[in-house]
């Protein structure tokens, strides 16, 4: 490696360089192929701020180098704004609280913070693996394995029939009595989901829905929902196919971009893990209803 030079300021007759060129102030030993390489190891800075190769310098402007290997150790991964941890059983089982609005993935090329994106943040040097995900506009638990055992655990348990997922969801309509809504959805390659004609032959596939309270003022009902092994848009488009559209979905509804969606990851049981949090609605401490009870 050739001896780096702390700083640099570019002289009068460097004016109008690259500045992979002109990295030879701070570079005088290396070649235009070793400069080039700088900007896979380092920020290449022009008066404090990061350039490309291609920027013209200027004479008078101060060069320098800042590791990237630096930066990224000084900054830890943003936890997005709400995200909290509610439960945790040692190192086997963790929940978080997500938001509306908040996505659970990290999806390479999309900016912004997510639930995976934090999971080094929350649990550093840990296996922390996320278990299940939650639509952008739905709020409620995401639970965490943090361990490969874990992880494989909680599949196996979800394929018997041993995992509980306890949604709420404010529906328009009146909800008079429980039903099921067993019908088998096409979920691969599409926005929406398409509710077919048939019924799933597996009862982890389908969505309980029972009625907690009535709104006869709005013309709506708060219901609890109940799923085992949930796929894509499960209840979202099981409630409309059944003449119940949650208040506020865009697609699914007649939500409009920016409303609230009014579904709400409750509650989740498996063996040795149960993890509950109520949503963050603002109408929800007028409606008296105890976490214990639902």
């Amino acid at each position: 490696m050739s001896k780096i030079l702390e700083q640099a300021i570019v002289p009068e007759d460097w004016y109008g360089k690259r500045l992979d060129q002109a990295l030879e102030l701070l570079l005088p030993e290396a070649g235009l192929r070793e400069r080039k390489r700088m900007w896979d190891r380092y920020a290449v800075l022009v008066d404090g701020r990061p350039r490309p190769k291609g920027f013209r310098v200027q004479t008078g402007q101060e060069l320098s180098l800042r590791s990237l290997e630096i930066e990224v150790q000084d900054v830890p991964p943003l936890v997005p704004d709400g995200v909290r941890v509610v439960g945790q059983k040692s190192d086997f089982m963790a929940a978080v609280f997500k938001p509306s609005g908040v996505h659970c993935a990290a999806i390479a090329g999309r900016p912004g913070p997510s639930v995976e994106g934090a999971l080094d943040t929350l649990w550093p040097g840990q296996h922390a693996r996320l278990v299940n995900r939650l639509d952008l506009l739905t709020s409620g638990l995401v639970l965490v394995a943090l361990t490969e055992d874990a992880h494989l655990g909680y599949r196996n348990n979800e394929d018997a029939g041993q995992v509980e997922k306890v949604y709420l969801a404010l529906v328009l309509g009146e909800v008079a009595e429980p039903f099921t809504v067993s019908y088998a959805l096409e979920t691969a390659d599409r926005k929406k989901v398409r509710v077919l004609s048939h019924d799933d032959d597996n009862p982890v596939r389908w969505t309980r829905v029972e009625p907690l309270r009535r709104f006869s003022d709005m013309g709506t009902t708060l219901v609890r929902v109940r799923i085992s092994k949930g796929a894509r848009h499960q209840i979202r488009a099981h409630l409309a196919a059944s003449g119940y559209l949650i208040v506020g979905d865009p697609l699914y509804g007649v939500g409009e971009e920016g409303d609230r969606m009014y579904l709400h990851h409750f509650r989740t049981s498996l063996p040795k893990f149960e993890a509950k949090v109520i949503p963050d609605w603002p109408e929800w401490a007028d409606w008296g209803l105890e976490k214990d009870s639902i």
